[in-house]
């Protein structure tokens, strides 16, 4: 559903559960990173583009202190709790993601008095395709919008990640929450996540006849999990090792330097190479698109996914499948995407190789008897907005 017909749908469904029309629609998208893994809880450079597949909540105000939560793709009824009971670690469900939201803005000193939600999503769940921090966006920004907050986006990021890592437990970083509410239409956004400043960078792949296609694996991750948070406690160990305050401060042509003052710390070593690197590949590529040279990134996407699975050591079987057999079948360029421990893979190749290379994925996964992949285009879309939902038209949020 997108569009018109998924906005009606969910404020009718709204409508049927709460016996009153929502006072609005909204909607916010997961994304794909581009490039940059792992970097941001460093204070490193990310360069996510929202996707088109978004999370929908129509949503009403309350003013009696009362949540109410449903969501369309949860087999549970709706969720009741009072505003004033919020409390980290409370809840172990998936309306900790909405609940978590209200909480930040209410710690943040926000009136935020109650709501009644319901929510529909097209996000791939745990996919790498953050549909945790499309979720909480999209809460905030119908909040933001219905008690006239006036939060701008890189504001309710902020909150939202905070929802994440302290009503959740989720040690995830800035990335995710920002690109659902700040990209914009054919753009990737260069963020710097130390500062949050941010340039949107102009990302036209059908301009150049090019596609970028996401290959779901199927393999579900959790960022909650003890892998993700081990590696940031690594990251963080490596910056108190080398006097610094993140990661970040190491510039690439001091990586040598740095990594022979950490020793034989060799966990150490490999998460400081990466991220070092990684952050590099952000800028190298920041400067070939803006050059207007998209099919240069390609071997530096291939650059990364070799870090990731050698240094950060967090593919899997069937990530490395994907990029091992989309480069043999003619792509640009490809790398794992997200958290890693599964999730999808991005592949930029020609439009007319799309057809070969999903063929040669699909059938490289059916001959290792492994589930089949989902393959679709990425298409850099807007992020989070207040939706018309009589006419499907869409505005950005406030």
């Amino acid at each position: 559903m997108k569009g018109q017909r998924m906005s009606g749908t969910v404020a009718a469904e709204f409508t049927r559960l709460y016996g009153a029309e929502p006072h609005g629609v909204w909607a916010a998208p997961g994304r794909v990173n581009l490039i940059g893994e792992h970097t941001d809880y460093n204070d490193g450079f990310v360069m996510p583009f929202a996707l088109p597949h978004t999370a929908v909540a129509a949503v009403a105000r309350r003013d009696d202190g009362v949540l109410r939560l449903h969501s369309a793709d949860v087999p549970e009824p709706v969720a009741e709790m009072s505003v004033d009971g919020l409390a980290p670690g409370s809840d172990k469900n998936w309306t900790a993601y909405p609940a978590g939201v209200v909480w930040a803005l209410r710690e943040a000193g926000h009136a935020v008095t109650g709501a009644d939600i319901h929510l529909a999503s097209t996000v791939p769940a745990g996919a790498g395709l953050s549909s945790s921090a499309a979720l909480e966006v999209v809460v905030a920004s119908a909040l933001n919008d219905l008690f006239s907050l006036g939060l701008r986006g890189w504001q309710l990021a902020r909150l939202c990640q905070r929802a994440e890592n302290v009503y959740v437990g989720a040690p995830v970083g800035i990335m995710d929450q920002t690109a659902a509410a700040c990209c914009e239409d054919g753009h990737a956004l260069f963020l710097d996540t130390r500062d949050l400043s941010q340039r949107q960078i102009p990302f036209d792949l059908e301009a150049e006849s090019l596609r970028l296609l996401v290959v779901d694996t199927q393999v579900k991750h959790s960022h909650s999990e003890g892998e993700y948070g081990k590696r940031r406690a690594g990251c963080e160990k490596g910056a108190a090792l080398l006097g610094v305050d993140a990661l970040r401060d190491i510039p690439y042509d001091g990586l040598d330097a740095a990594l022979a003052q950490l020793g034989d710390e060799e966990e150490v070593r490999r998460l400081v190479r990466h991220v070092v690197t990684e952050n590099q590949r952000v800028e190298r590529v920041v400067e070939l698109l803006e050059a207007g040279d998209i099919r240069a990134i390609g071997p530096v996407l291939v650059e990364g996914h070799a870090s990731l699975r050698d240094d950060f050591r967090i593919s899997c079987r069937e990530l490395d499948l994907v990029v091992e057999t989309a480069l043999a079948s003619g792509a640009l360029g490809a790398r794992m995407t997200g958290g890693g421990f599964g999730g999808s893979a991005i592949v930029l190749t020609e439009s007319t190789d799309v057809p070969a290379v999903t063929k040669a994925v699909e059938e490289a996964f059916a001959a290792a008897d492994l589930t089949p992949p989902r393959v679709f285009e990425a298409v850099p879309s807007a992020g989070a907005r207040r939706l018309d939902r009589l006419t499907g038209a869409g505005s950005p949020a406030s």
